[in-house]
């Protein structure tokens, strides 16, 4: 028996999303028969939409958007690596029978993975301290991956502090001194940081860039060798207006910036990778044929296979 035929990205809104795009092409590249599509479902929604799921047959697997990303672990049947750590998910894979009825949904979360290889792109490891912008459900694979490549000190920028306390709670447990800072005075701490990872809706991160102290030149480090000064990274995983107002001051002031495709690239990798099984060949062409579908620039043919 072939593989299941249909796959989707569930969320609302959903029309602007750049998944079909990326992983429609992945599947042309691999020579498989899948179609993707983009499903508007709201939280009230999902639990009537999942159940009509559980009686089709025939899914490969769902992408997880906002506002789904928490509400969708009560649909499935197990959590599975990050996503039982991080009790969020954006990923539902179908396992067992391909009889109606009988498929068991699992949960799974590629933000983490997503995260983490965006910013070793843009050459943002290294450093011991980080920022995160936003307590939202993206705000914990935020915090997750920063654990993943070493990050210590954590600046939980949030507009509700008491929002932050889950994000939090979980940055501890992965051994990080956290600071809570009201996202209205956050522009300091943004200013001096080497790595800041945005996780605010589109356009959320505007007043903060519009701040005078973002204006300000980057300050130059010990750490950089020729003299100048080096901005950082910023990873705004907003994509949807590019560039955002928070990733043109960042850029202003001799940053280096990371648009949210990039995290949107590698998480849905991992996801075509989850859909398809032992049928993912060619990670560097699927990646290459993912940055042609989103006009991303094509990675170099050296990339090594992660598969397995």
């Amino acid at each position: 028996m072939g593989l299941p035929a249909r796959a989707a990205v569930l969320g609302s809104p959903i029309g602007h999303s750049k998944s079909p795009a990326l992983h429609n092409a992945a599947y042309q590249h691999l020579g498989l028969n899948i179609r993707y599509d983009a499903i508007d479902v709201t939280e009230d929604q999902l639990p009537g939409f999942m159940t009509g799921v559980r009686s089709e047959s025939g899914w490969a697997g769902l992408s997880v958007t906002m506002p789904l990303k928490a509400a969708m672990v009560a649909q499935v049947d197990e959590l599975a690596g990050a996503a039982a750590v991080l009790q969020v998910l954006n990923t539902v894979t179908f396992d067992g029978g391909q009889m109606a009825g009988t498929t068991r949904l699992t949960g799974h979360n590629t933000d983490v993975a997503g995260i983490v290889r965006a910013i070793a792109h843009a050459g943002g490891t290294g450093g011991r301290s980080a920022v995160i912008l936003g307590a939202g459900g993206t705000s914990l694979a935020a915090a997750a991956a920063l654990a993943d490549i070493g990050i210590t000190d954590l600046a939980l920028c949030v507009r509700t502090p008491a929002r932050a306390a889950e994000t939090v709670a979980l940055a501890e447990r992965f051994g990080m001194s956290v600071t809570v800072v009201p996202l209205q005075d956050s522009a300091a701490v943004v200013q001096q940081s080497r790595l800041v990872v945005s996780t605010l809706p589109p356009r959320a991160g505007d007043e903060l860039a519009a701040d005078p102290v973002l204006a300000a030149p980057a300050l130059a480090r010990e750490a950089d060798t020729d003299g100048t000064a080096d901005a950082g990274v910023l990873l705004d995983v907003a994509y949807d207006p590019w560039p955002s107002a928070l990733a043109a001051a960042w850029e202003r002031r001799g940053g280096r910036i990371v648009p949210g495709l990039e995290m949107l690239l590698y998480q849905g990798l991992e996801q075509v990778r989850l859909f398809t099984g032992s049928q993912f060949h060619d990670e560097p062409g699927v990646i290459n044929a993912m940055c042609d579908a989103v006009g991303l620039p094509r990675r170099s043919p050296q990339l090594p296979d992660m598969a397995g």
